[in-house]
């Protein structure tokens, strides 16, 4: 159990919660950002729902178990769990694809736990838009033919097939990665929709069809209020069947009404050496791992994969207020191009937030106060524009534009 997640004591605690049967039946994973959470969580569900019988060399809910269930968790394909909450996949994904791709090309050893890493990779992002969750929702009809296309794409590297060549194997990964693009920047929400705990709870109160169902809700602290109280009330009178798992890298943000009814795993912040060690293991990254003359962290290694790095789009933003400073109109189309179209997602949020760091220098007088405060707020209408309301980033920069370009006028006037 748990041979997946690295370097973290809460998997001892749950394999013995699990053993013992003392697990209950809603439970929060608290630690930060890339500490295993969403692989535990997974690992939870495929364990309560291994319909083997164990033996002594292979006790039931073994990761190598060979059974219909564990199978099917594995290529995270079990219609008894649900995957909700905001994430952003992209980069995980192209991680995935370079191991993936690298595996086969030369034939390595770690080239079924590649393609294993690939698939899962692609199905932590998929699982969200899952018919049951988005029921009644306007999008499903430009959703599903996205879906539908990825999931024809994948059945090449089901597990019991043989790859096709190498040619056609990069071909194929291109165009899932180009839909998987396409689904999260079109349609990954950025706080969970109330429907969506709605569809989740109808769901949870139908029976199984084997074993536990489990819900999981990724980032449970990004969720509005309405949407919060929609969960509290499920998990006062929780289906007997039914595990409820959420996780959060900041528990303190999590509703007191939820903690009371969750029992909480803590994970910790892994050392350096043991976060290069999962980058090896997982990610088969070692030969660039080892071309930095520091260990990389997780998260270091993943932003390798940004087509724009951080620190240019941090620059880009920084220039951006400059010029708003000096009352001229930034070129909103050539941000854009300069920072890839802000394709993944994230590097909206990381521009924003330079804009907004930048304009810090202000903040010697309550009168300067009063600008930041007000740029806060146009700043995040300007990502609500884009991540809700799917405005153009183009036309939501122009729109930031001027509201800057007013908030500082209204102060120096």
């Amino acid at each position: 159990m748990f041979d997946n997640l690295l370097y973290q004591n809460a998997a001892s605690l749950l394999k013995a919660d699990i053993l013992s049967n003392k697990l209950p039946g809603a439970i929060l994973l608290s630690g930060p950002a890339s500490s295993g959470k969403l692989t535990c969580a997974l690992e939870i569900a495929r364990i309560l729902s291994c319909s083997g019988r164990g033996t002594q060399a292979l006790p039931r809910g073994h990761w190598l178990c060979d059974c219909p269930s564990c199978k099917k968790n594995k290529e995270l394909t079990n219609a008894d769990i649900l995957l909700a909450g905001p994430r952003d996949c992209s980069l995980e994904i192209l991680a995935a694809k370079k191991a993936f791709l690298s595996a086969a090309l030369n034939n390595s050893s770690h080239l079924m736990a590649s393609r294993y890493f690939f698939i899962r990779a692609v199905r932590k992002l998929t699982m969200r838009f899952s018919q049951i969750l988005w029921e009644s929702d306007e999008k499903v009809s430009k959703i599903s033919p996205v879906i539908q296309t990825i999931d024809e794409q994948m059945e090449t590297f089901n597990p019991d097939k043989d790859l096709p060549e190498n040619d056609k194997l990069e071909k194929i990964l291109t165009k899932i990665i180009e839909q998987c693009d396409k689904l999260e920047s079109s349609f990954m929400y950025d706080s969970l929709p109330i429907n969506q705990i709605r569809n989740a709870s109808n769901w949870a109160r139908l029976k199984s069809n084997g074993g536990k169902k489990v819900l999981i809700i990724e980032n449970a602290e990004r969720m509005l209020e309405a949407t919060r109280n929609a969960l509290l009330k499920i998990l006062e009178e929780p289906p007997s069947d039914t595990v409820f798992i959420l996780t959060t890298s900041r528990r303190g943000a999590v509703m007191q009404t939820i903690l009371s009814r969750v029992r909480t795993y803590s994970f910790s912040e892994r050392t350096i050496e043991q976060q290069s060690e999962v980058i090896d293991r997982v990610f088969h990254a070692a030969e660039e791992n080892h071309k930095h003359q520091d260990s990389l962290r997780i998260d270091d290694y993943l932003q390798t994969f940004l087509p724009v790095s951080i620190f240019d789009v941090n620059q880009i933003a920084k220039n951006y207020y400059e010029t708003i400073k000096r009352n001229q109109i930034p070129p909103a189309d050539k941000i854009v191009k300069s920072c890839a179209g802000f394709e993944p997602r994230f590097l909206f949020k990381i521009f924003l937030a330079g804009i907004l760091n930048s304009s810090k220098d202000f903040m010697q007088s309550a009168q300067n106060c009063d600008l930041w405060s007000k740029n806060l707020s146009v700043i995040g209408d300007c990502y609500n524009n884009v991540t809700i309301y799917n405005q153009s980033p183009v036309a939501a920069i122009e729109k930031l534009t001027r509201d800057l370009t007013v908030n500082r006028a209204q102060l120096f006037r």
